[in-house]
This record gives structure tokens, sequence and C-alpha cells, in this order.
């Protein structure tokens, strides 16, 4: 097995394992935060979160796990009141000499953030922020951070707050927040989830990825 296959297959597990959260969309390109098939979940609304944002739980259940960052991710949320805990962050490159073993940048996060908003059928929302023109304002920024979800015409329709630590209780969308979930999903291995995407996959992807991994 040559040293370039084996590179393929550890990112292809690293970008499937981005999307390997119960419920993510045949085609990839939305991450879907409900388990089997609850009322409205024909007609969801989609939250677009740059990179820079990086959403932890949606109702309560945690989406973290994703081994590529800094993606850029649409959200499926179920029509109804819905709440996201997330973080921002940016990066930063240093100025000046880098001696070995230090950091090449800087990176500047906030503190979890917890915004919670009536998402509306078939709608497509986004998150808002000041962009931070070097680190300085972004250090200054994280003081008081806040981010605005905004509909697709600007209007704002939620801003976040400190996340204070609770946990909510969202039956309402089908995804467990008990304990009992997240054993259950920690069973779960890379190749289960694999194996999951890999049933879900029409024949025309999996010939295109057979020929991109055997090349």
């Amino acid at each position: 097995m040559s040293i370039r296959y084996v590179s393929r297959v550890f990112t292809l597990l690293a970008l499937t394992l981005s999307f390997a959260v119960a419920g993510c969309a045949s085609s990839l390109t939305r991450i879907d935060t409900w388990q089997g098939n609850p009322a409205g979940a024909d007609t969801p609304a989609v939250l677009k979160a740059p990179g820079q944002i990086n959403v932890t739980t949606v109702n309560g259940r945690s989406v973290t796990n994703f081994l590529v960052s800094d993606l850029a991710l649409d959200y499926g949320l179920l029509p109804g009141e819905n709440e996201l805990v997330f973080t921002y962050k940016t990066i930063w490159a240093r100025t000046g000499v880098v001696r070995d073993g230090e950091s090449k940048v800087h990176t500047v996060e906030s503190e979890r953030q917890r915004v919670r908003f009536d998402a509306q059928p078939g709608m497509v929302y986004r998150f808002e922020f000041d962009k931070p023109s070097s680190r300085q304002q972004a250090e200054a920024m994280m003081e008081d951070f806040s981010a605005a979800i905004v509909t697709e015409e600007g209007g704002v329709v939620a801003r976040s707050v400190l996340w204070d630590g609770t946990v909510v209780d969202a039956p309402r969308t089908a995804l467990s927040s008990s304990a009992e979930g997240y054993e259950s999903e920690a069973e779960d291995t890379a190749l289960d989830r694999l194996k999951s995407l890999w049933g879900e996959a029409s024949e025309e992807e999996k010939r295109t990825f057979l020929r991109w991994a055997f090349e």
C-alpha cells in the first residue's frame, strides 16, 4: 500500500467525519440537526455558518465531531425554536522572528455564545458580526463579543449572549441530550460512520470516490 494511498484514505476519513453527525444530509452540503423524520423535516430552515464560527451544540446535542476545522457549514434546522452554542475564532500570522517550537499564528477566540431563535420553514439565515482588521481589534472585540442571526434580507432575528452553561432540553427536535444518547454515540466508530455514509452514497458517487482513491 503506497504512502500516497494511505494519505488519501486519511484525508477522506477526516473529510467524511467532518460531516458524520446523525442525520447529515445525503448530499453532504448541509448538516441536518435531527434524527429520523420529524414534522417539519421536509421544509427545514438553513443557517449558514462561516469558517470563523464553530457551532458546538444544536438544541443541546453536540455537533463537534469535525476533524476539519474552519469549514463554512450550512445547518438544517427544524422549523420552530432552535438554540445553538458556538464560538468565534480568528487566526492571525505572527510578525517578526518565530523561534523553534513557537506557533506561527495568534489565535483569538471568544467565550462560548448562545443564540436562540424561531426558525421559519424554508428560510435561510446567516451569522453576522463585526470583522476586525487586526489582531488587536479582534482581541478588543472579545471583551463583549456578540453575533447576530440575520435573514437573507439582513433583518436581525436574534443576537447571541454569553453562554451560562445551561443545556437546553428540546425534545421537539428529536435530538436526545441525555447521557444515554451520548454514550451510544460514543460507541460509534469512525468505520461505522464511514459505512453509514457509504450506504447513503449514490452509485455514481461511489465510483467517483473509488477512482479518486486508487488513481
